[in-house]
């Protein structure tokens, strides 16, 4: 149940409301903007909503218990802040949504509707819509460790212990030919093998797409021609010629971990768990054939 403020509950019982929809979206990086139906900008909060942005909503679900709600948010990108390229480098992934039901003539009488975050997002042409999830949806992602083969690490960080910043496994090099937004040839330095690079994770040092770090798909070493294909695309203009730091993947199995770092004593999974072939044997009597 919200509970309204006296100026807004006033302002609805009038029979006249003046009411506006805003939004406010806090990306990963701090970076916060906000947008709002209304034909002028609406200011509260130290936070200006930009009018003319070409937002609308769909109907809030909500639901009793665990489930997560959602809403839809459809828009055109109107807005010199809210651009294209930022929202396919991932700029908006799991940003902090709130969305609030304004007075625009006293900004002050507001009710916050929804918290969430910003899940799926499509676009086509200049035109986008994005999923706002409820907090809910935070319960129903895997929290804890896994009793699996394979590492829960992150290459590189505390468990891992791995310095990804060492000669070993760090590359430096240059885009060559973009062949499509996600695939590249590349000039890079250093005798690194094929396959080293892949699951490694990909960060441009200069041009359109300084800072944007992409996680590497493939990265194969032919005939001296060096290609890398990432899993996302590269923030456009492509540009030739653009600079790029990669570190080494890693496929989370013990052998890479033991052949490839030298890191088995700080592997975090459990390779000598049984198996189905274990739950499907039977006892048999010595020298007898199974």
């Amino acid at each position: 149940m919200k509970a309204l403020p006296a100026g807004l509950k006033a302002s609805l019982a009038s029979g006249v409301t003046t009411l506006c929809w805003c939004w406010r979206v806090t990306r990963r990086d701090g970076t916060q903007m906000g947008f709002t139906d209304h034909d002028r900008d609406v200011v509260f909060d130290g936070t200006t909503f930009e009018a003319a942005s070409g937002f609308s909503a769909s109907e809030i679900n909500e639901s009793v218990g665990l489930g997560v709600d959602n809403l839809e948010v459809s828009g055109a990108l109107s807005s010199t802040r809210l651009t294209e390229e930022d929202l396919s480098a991932g700029f908006y992934d799991d940003a902090e949504v709130e969305l609030y039901r304004v007075d625009w003539q006293s900004p002050e009488n507001r009710v916050l509707m929804r918290t969430g975050s910003i899940g799926e997002v499509s676009r086509s042409g200049l035109a986008f819509k994005a999923e706002v999830r409820g907090l809910a949806h935070y319960l129903q992602q895997t929290k804890g460790r896994l009793y699996q083969y394979t590492c829960d690490a992150d290459l590189g960080d505390s468990r891992c212990t791995v310095n990804l910043n060492s000669a070993s496994y760090l590359g430096q090099g240059s885009v060559l030919e973009f062949e499509s937004s996600r695939r590249f040839t590349a000039a890079l330095l250093g005798g690194f093998p094929n396959d080293f690079f892949s699951r490694g994770l990909l960060e441009f040092t200069n041009g359109p797409a300084l800072g944007q770090k992409l996680e590497v798909k493939a990265h194969v070493k032919r005939n001296g021609v060096i290609t890398i294909e990432c899993w996302e695309p590269v923030r456009e203009p492509l540009t030739d010629g653009v600079t790029f730091d990669v570190r080494a993947g890693c496929d989370k199995s013990l052998t890479t971990c033991r052949t490839k770092f030298s890191n088995a004593d700080n592997f975090r999974g459990f390779p000598h768990m049984p198996g189905n072939d274990f739950l499907a044997s039977h006892a048999t009597r010595p020298g007898s054939r199974r």
